[in-house]
């Protein structure tokens, strides 16, 4: 049986609402280098929330991302869909990153803006 609870690292992040989400904000320098790298899409939870960012590399990853990036105030201001690994995506002014397992993003996701 494979347990579906959010890997370990992720559960002892601080935990933020964010486009309806509740989902854990990486905070430190480990938690935001790895964002959902290396983890199965079980253990990836309802996504990870990374401030102070406009830019995420998909490195490590073994499912494809919905990425919302916000403004400072948490509004989107744009969506990427379906970004598979190996890629280093970016949107200019955003200030944080909310990357979504692509599955689960797309069914609750507003159109892109």
């Amino acid at each position: 049986m494979t347990d579906r609870s959010p890997a370990a690292r992720l559960r002892c992040l601080p935990v933020a609402t964010v486009l309806g989400r509740e989902v854990p904000v990486a905070r430190t320098f480990r938690s935001r280098l790895l964002g959902l790298a290396h983890l199965d899409r079980e253990q990836a939870g309802p996504g990870l929330l990374i401030p102070r960012c406009s830019s995420v590399h998909t490195f490590g990853m073994r499912f494809a991302l919905d990425l919302c990036f916000l403004d400072d105030e948490g509004a989107l201001l744009a969506i990427r869909r379906g970004v598979g690994a190996r890629r280093l995506v970016s949107f200019a002014g955003a200030r944080a990153v909310l990357e979504i397992p692509a599955a689960e993003g797309g069914e609750i996701l507003p159109p892109e803006p």
